[in-house]
């Protein structure tokens, strides 16, 4: 009974949690949205502005063009914050077994966080370049429609090399006509080929990012690799960032439990002021092995 109950608790928490985080998403979303766009299309002689966004926006894709790549987004959030306590939770009841009272220090906390913040941006990372890339397509040109493509016949290959492109046949025999004066006995042609299948469109660049938006596309184009793209600066963000929340909020729970306890017949058994002394002799510590291992 006591681990139906506590299975059911579990789900609770968790629908709670998804679906609060979706809430979140939808209510902010196309202000991430207006952000990134900003981001991407301002160049050091033109600024963009707010305004100037939404009416591309909504020329382009309409007023649902500001919620692109929201799925992705709540996915991404969903799984990220999962993860992120999930791991914390974890580190901090191995902290805590064996322990008479059910404490944590800072310290503990803080290297807690940083593992989750790790774990949170591994998974995350996919999400975050699937939305980015759904955000920069609602306000690119719009493609032609299908009636005014003319479909060329294409050899599986190039279909493989150039998913959801109409390869230039004069390219695609220029390209041909270059590679057959090259050795047949290559290990793995297809592989190879695969690196830079842009020479087939004729432009010689590779594909814009509204161009290759779709995972499978993505997958297809750049290999599984480009899902993960960034991942060290988001792992260094999305740690630091765990490090510093879950520190902080237990050094700040620390101190109010000990604040709304003086006036308690038997007061806490560590005063406030041991976890401020702990937590500066932990950041001692730490930057001493840093520049010990630097130096």
């Amino acid at each position: 009974m006591d681990e139906l109950l506590k299975n059911h608790m579990f789900a609770t928490h968790a629908i709670a949690a998804a679906g609060s985080v979706t809430l979140g998403c939808a209510l902010t979303h196309p202000l991430d949205t207006l952000k990134t766009l900003i981001q991407v299309g301002t160049v050091p002689n033109k600024k963009l502005v707010a305004t100037q966004i939404l009416d591309r926006v909504r020329y382009l894709s309409g007023i649902t063009g500001l919620y692109s790549g929201f799925a992705w987004s709540t996915f991404g959030r969903i799984s990220g914050v999962g993860a992120r306590f999930g791991i914390f939770e974890l580190l901090t009841a191995f902290y805590k077994d064996g322990r008479e009272d059910n404490y944590v220090y800072v310290s503990e906390a803080l290297l807690a966080g940083i593992a989750a913040g790790a774990l949170e941006g591994f998974v995350s990372t996919p999400f975050e370049l699937l939305k980015l890339r759904a955000q920069v397509t609602s306000a690119s040109c719009l493609p032609k429609s299908a009636s005014e493509i003319k479909q060329a016949t294409s050899s599986p290959l190039i279909t493989k090399l150039l998913r959801g492109y109409t390869p230039d046949k004069k390219a695609w025999d220029l390209t041909v006509g270059l590679l057959s004066s090259l050795s047949s006995k290559h290990p793995n042609m297809v592989a190879a080929l695969k690196e830079y299948p842009w020479m087939m469109t004729g432009s010689g660049k590779p594909p814009s990012v509204h161009e290759v938006r779709k995972p499978l596309d993505v997958i297809t184009l750049e290999g599984w690799r480009a899902l993960w793209r960034g991942l060290r600066s988001g792992i260094a963000r999305d740690c630091v960032f765990g490090g510093i929340f879950f520190s902080s909020w237990q050094f700040l729970h620390i101190g109010i439990l000990n604040k709304m306890a003086i006036e308690m017949e038997h007061p806490p058994r560590f005063s406030y002021s041991h976890h401020i002394l702990e937590f500066l002799v932990f950041s001692c510590k730490m930057l001493t092995a840093h520049f010990h291992f630097h130096f």
